[in-house]
C-alpha cells in the first residue's frame, strides 16, 4: 500500500515490459524467488548420503512392525522418532541461518531477557529446570517400563487377544505424552547463551539492502528508505519482543497484533517522524512475503487429506465470501463495496494474505486495509482461544476440532497454535485445511478483479477485455501460485520423508517461513505508523464493518463445522480413521 497515497492500494498503469523491473509487485515475486532459489541450493542440492540411510532404516522398522502388530509397538514408534530427528536446517549451514533469522525470545518479567541470555542466566535457566526435566525422564521410564509389560503380554497371545491389544495401546500412548512432556522439559533444561543485539543490526542490514534492490529500480528514494528502515525494523523488534511475553502468547496476541498496536500508538501520539515515511512499503513487503507462502502451500498434503478437507476450505470458503458481500450490501446497506467485500474476504479465506490481494484487486482504500486486517487480528486472538476451549469442553473428536478450526481462524499461525492445543491430528487437520485455503488467495484475486471490472466499475456501452483484467489483476499472485507448483512438483519427485526431511524441515522452516515471518512484521509495523484513527473513524460509522465481520464469521463457524461433520463422518468416515 502505497502510503504516500491515501486514495488507492495499487497504482494499476497499462502493462509493458518495463513493468517487469519497475513495478512493486514483480520486485516482490524477484525477491521471493531470490530467497526460495537461495534455499534450495543450500538445503536440496547434495544431501548427506546419512539421510537417506536413517530413512531407510526406520521405514524398514516400521514396515516390520506394521506387519507383526495390529497397533503401533514401542519399536514402531521409536523408529518412527528417529526418522523425525532428520532435519536439513540442523545441518551447521542451517543453523547458521537460523541464528541470522532469529527473532527476539520469550521472556516473563525482564524485557531483556527476550535480546539477550548469558552464560549466568542460561546456566541458571538450566539448573531451575533440570529438576523437572529429571522428573519427566522418570516418568516417561515408567511409562514406557509400563509399556514393555503390556506389549509383551500382548505378543505373548501373539496379538490375539483384543483385549491385551488394547490394554497394550492404552499403556503405549500414555507413554508416548509421557515422552513428550520429558521432551519439553529437556528441551528447557538446556537453556543456551543468546545476543540479539549482535545478530539483529546485521539483519536490519541485510533486509534493508534487500528490499532497497527494488526500491532503487521502482525509482523511489534508497538512502530515504534506508534510514526509514532503521525506525521500522525497531518497531517491528519491540513488537516481536512484546508478541514472545508469556502472558501476551497465552492470550494470543501476537507479534502481528502489537506491530499494529505500537505503530498506531506512535503514530497517533508523537506522530511518525518523518525521516520513518519513505520505508512504510507495506504491500512491498507482505507481497514479498506472500510469495514465500506459496512454497509452503504443496499439493501432496492437499491429497493426503483428500476430498473431506477440499470441500471444507474450497466449497465453504466461496460461499461465505459470496453471502457475506450480498450481506453487506443488501442488509446492512454499506456504502463502500471496496470495504465490504475486503472485510468478506480476509474473514472466509485466510486473513490478512486474502485482504491484501483483494484489496490490490478492487483498488480498496488503504484505511480500509488496515481497519479490515485490524477487525481480523482482533477476532483471530479470541477464536485462537476460545475454539480450542469449547472444543475440549464438549469432547468434540480432534479431526472435527481441527478441521472447524483450520476453515475459519484466520492467521495460519493462530490455526497451529489453536490445533497444537487439541492435538496432533487437531494439529494436522487444522493446518492442512489452512493450507488448502491459502490456495484461495489467487482465486479469490481473480474473481475479485473480474467482477470489479464487469459489474461494479464497468461502464454502460463498454465492454471489458482480458487486458482490462490483466491490469486489475494482482501481479504478485502469480509468484505465490509459480512457488506452489514448484514446491509441489520437488516434494512429489523426493517423497514425503526426504520431502519432510529437506523441503519442510529445511527450506520452509529453516529460511523461507522465517524470512515471511520477518517480512509480514516489518509490514504490520509500517500498517501501525502509516494509521491515523481520524482517518479510520468515518468506516467505523454505525458499526456496520464490526456487525459484518462478526455476522460472517458466525455464519462461516456455522457452516463450516457443518460441512466438516458431513464430509469427515457421515461421507467419508474411511478417510477419517486412516488420519
Amino acid at each position: 500500500m502505497a502510503t504516500n497515497d491515501s486514495n488507492v492500494v495499487v497504482d494499476h498503469g497499462h502493462s509493458r515490459l518495463s513493468d517487469l523491473w519497475t513495478k512493486e509487485d514483480y520486485w516482490a515475486i524477484w525477491l521471493g524467488f531470490v530467497i526460495i532459489i537461495a534455499g534450495i541450493c543450500v538445503y536440496l542440492l547434495n544431501p548427506p548420503a546419512e539421510y537417506g540411510e536413517k530413512i531407510a532404516k526406520a521405514n524398514a522398522v516400521m514396515a516390520a512392525e506394521a506387519q507383526r502388530a495390529p497397533f503401533k509397538t514401542i519399536a514402531y514408534y521409536k523408529a518412527q522418532d528417529d526418522k523425525s530427528k532428520v532435519k536439513a536446517m540442523d545441518s551447521p549451514t542451517g543453523k547458521a541461518i537460523s541464528a541470522f533469522l532469529k527473532t527476539p525470545g520469550g521472556w516473563s518479567d525482564n524485557p531483556l531477557d527476550s535480546f539477550v541470555v548469558s552464560k549466568e542466566a542460561a546456566d541458571a535457566k538450566a539448573a531451575a529446570n533440570a529438576e523437572k526435566a529429571v522428573e519427566a525422564k522418570a516418568k516417561a521410564d515408567a511409562a514406557m517400563a509400563a509399556a514393555v509389560t503390556a506389549e509383551t503380554a500382548a505378543a505373548s497371545a501373539a496379538f490375539a487377544d483384543a483385549s491385551l491389544n488394547d490394554g497394550a495401546k492404552a499403556k503405549i500412548a500414555e507413554w508416548r505424552a509421557a515422552a513428550a512432556k520429558a521432551k519439553s522439559a529437556a528441551d528447557k533444561a538446556k537453556s543456551k547463551p543468546m545476543n540479539l543485539l549482535t545478530s539483529l543490526p546485521l539483519l536490519m542490514v541485510g533486509m534493508g539492502l534487500f528490499f532497497a534492490i527494488g526500491m532503487k529500480f521502482m525509482g523511489k528514494s534508497v538512502p530515504g528508505f534506508l534510514m526509514g528502515f532503521i525506525g521500522v525494523f525497531a518497531v517491528a523488534c519491540l513488537a516481536t519482543m512484546m508478541g514472545h511475553q508469556a502472558t501476551m502468547k497465552y492470550w494470543g496476541i501476537g507479534t502481528e497484533a502489537w506491530a499494529i498496536i505500537i505503530g498506531m500508538l506512535i503514530a497517533n501520539t508523537v506522530g511518525t517522524p518523518k525521516w520513518i515515511k519513505p520505508a512504510l512499503e507495506v504491500e512491498y513487503f507482505i507481497k514479498t512475503g506472500l510469495v514465500l507462502l506459496g512454497a509452503e502451500v504443496l499439493f501432496d498434503k492437499i491429497i493426503a487429506i483428500g476430498i473431506p478437507g477440499i470441500f471444507v476450505a474450497w466449497v465453504v470458503t466461496p460461499i461465505v465470501l459470496i453471502c457475506t458481500f450480498i450481506f453487506g450490501q443488501r442488509i446492512l446497506k454499506m456504502e463502500s463495496k471496496t470495504l465490504n467485500v475486503v472485510i468478506s474476504a480476509d474473514m472466509s479465506v485466510c486473513g490478512t494474505s486474502a485482504a491484501i490481494a483483494t484489496a490490490a484487486a478492487c483498488r480498496a482504500k488503504k484505511e480500509e486495509l488496515t481497519l479490515s486486517i485490524g477487525l481480523s487480528l482482533v477476532f483471530t486472538a479470541i477464536m485462537m482461544i476460545a475454539m480450542p476451549a469449547f472444543i475440549k469442553a464438549v469432547d468434540m473428536p480432534q479431526i472435527l476440532g481441527g478441521a472447524w478450526m483450520g476453515g475459519t481462524i484466520d492467521a495460519t499461525g493462530a490455526v497451529a497454535a489453536a490445533g497444537a492445543f487439541l492435538g496432533e491430528k487437531a494439529l494436522y487437520v487444522a493446518a492442512t485445511i489452512k493450507m488448502i485455503q491459502n490456495v484461495l488467495i489467487g482465486v479469490t484475486a481473480f474473481g475479485v478483479a473480474v467482477y470489479w471490472c464487469t459489474r461494479v466499475e464497468c461502464r454502460e456501452g463498454h465492454s471489458v477485455g482480458v487486458g482490462e483484467i490483466w491490469h486489475r489483476f494482482p501481479k504478485f499472485v502469480l509468484g505465490f501460485l509459480a512457488a506452489s507448483i514448484i514446491f509441489s512438483l520437488i516434494s512429489g519427485s523426493l517423497g514425503p520423508d526426504m520431502g519432510k526431511a529437506l523441503l519442510d524441515q529445511g527450506v520452509l522452516k529453516g529460511l523461507t517461513a522465517s524470512a515471511r515471518g520477518w517480512f509480514f512484521c516489518l509490514a504490520f509495523t509500517a500498517i501501525g505508523l502509516a494509521t491515523n484513527f481520524r482517518e479510520l473513524a468515518h468506516y467505523f460509522k454505525g458499526g456496520k464493518p464490526l456487525i459484518l465481520y462478526v455476522c460472517g464469521q458466525s455464519f462461516n463457524l456455522v457452516l463450516t463445522l457443518t460441512m466438516a461433520y458431513i464430509m469427515f463422518y457421515l461421507v467419508f468416515p474411511e478417510i477419517t480413521a486412516k488420519i
